[in-house]
């Protein structure tokens, strides 16, 4: 494969590589071994906001430690995108372990940081396999992991399991069905009208709007429970079906452990997915570390180890094209062709969708949403 080669430290062109091509047969190669002697040299990397039982975020971090044998330094493991980035900032001239090497950010903050040359490019050897429409061409941000909007069913009181979101409207689903949370205020609920509404027809310039009409007859039709829906809820029976993002659906699942049992479904229609992104700072102490460590992200290992922990790897769709998914970890799953089919919108439309739902929810749909 030919790639861009992008301006590098002393390292050299080779770290641009890092990773040999994948062989026809689908397997991977180690880092190129110049990377991880530079990697070695500097001895050490800081990472920020990685909660180990975050998409088993801690496994990934074993595995790099033992592979490697770096100091690795963890700052804020429950920190936000935004204090990522101002940890960056106030950092620019640190050289010590309290500033950050590599960030694991919301997509927004992608742009942004390359806009305020806070990141640097750096393009891992699995770079064609991660989606065009999910990483910035020269390399400054690109997707680590994903969640798709999904239904949670608690199948103890639900018989006939929704396939679709149409099927939500139906007179069994009477006083059954919620949002994880307000869509005046929450992204993740914002998204679920938005998916609501591209899959009852709405183009994705109208989908927001067509959203609103979708949720105001929900409403009005008795189906929809103005509560904010999780797994206490779903338990409880007070909000039997929920909206939310598929890997806090399936984490659920198994934290329940059958009491009740519980259904995950991605709708057949109106598939929308929410994106993290990596970046390595423009200020990284620890530039070839940082690299090793993106390579590892990128590699089959840690993006099967994300896909364990119910976060679906940016590289998910080349994996099962390559059969590389364990079948019994594929059968914990919800299809795979429902993945292959999620539309990843763009900042501008995200932007657009918020702006129309959290101003025109109250005219339109006209509830208020509980959240505990």
């Amino acid at each position: 494969m030919k790639r861009k080669r992008l301006k590098q430290s002393a390292l050299g062109s080779a770290a641009a590589l890092a990773l040999l091509a994948l062989t026809g047969s689908g397997a991977q190669a180690e880092p190129a071994a110049d990377l991880i002697a530079a990697a070695k040299k500097e001895g050490e990397l800081t990472i920020i906001a990685v909660p180990h039982d975050w998409c088993r975020y801690g496994e990934v971090v074993d595995s790099f430690k033992a592979k490697y044998g770096l100091k690795l330094n963890e700052l804020n493991p429950d920190g936000s995108s935004g204090d990522e980035i101002e940890a960056i900032k106030a950092n620019k001239g640190n050289t010590g372990p309290q500033s950050p090497d590599v960030i694991d950010v919301g997509l927004s903050f992608g742009p942004s940081a390359k806009k305020d040359g806070l990141i640097q490019p750096y393009k891992v050897a699995t770079w064609d396999s991660i989606p065009d429409e999910q990483k910035d061409p020269e390399g400054y941000w690109y997707g680590d992991y994903y969640g798709v909007l999904a239904f949670e069913v608690n199948k103890d009181m639900i018989k006939n399991i929704p396939a679709d979101w149409s099927d939500l409207t139906k007179p069994e689903y009477k006083g059954q069905v919620a949002l994880d949370g307000d869509p005046r205020t929450s992204n993740e609920s914002i998204q679920a009208v938005f998916a609501s509404g591209l899959s009852s027809g709405g183009d994705i310039d109208k989908a927001a709007e067509a959203g609103l009409q979708f949720m105001k007859t929900l409403n009005e039709i008795g189906n929809f429970v103005p509560i904010g829906g999780g797994a206490s809820t779903l338990a409880q029976g007070t909000t039997p079906i929920v909206v939310r993002w598929d890997y806090l659906a399936l984490g659920d699942r198994d934290t329940l452990a059958g009491n009740p049992d519980v259904a995950v479904v991605v709708p057949k229609t109106g598939i929308v997915a929410g994106v993290y992104v990596q970046a390595i700072s423009a200020y990284a102490p620890h530039p070839n570390a940082a690299k090793l460590w993106m390579e590892h992200l990128y590699s089959d290992e840690s993006q099967l180890t994300w896909l364990k922990g119910y976060c679906h790897p940016i590289r998910f769709n080349d994996l099962v094209k390559r059969g590389v998914v364990p079948a019994e970890l594929m059968a914990k799953l919800p299809p795979a062709e429902n993945y292959a089919k999620a539309l990843f919108p763009t900042l501008e439309q995200q932007g657009k969708a918020k702006e129309i739902i959290t101003k025109q929810w109250d005219s339109v749909v006209g509830v208020h949403v509980t959240v505990n």
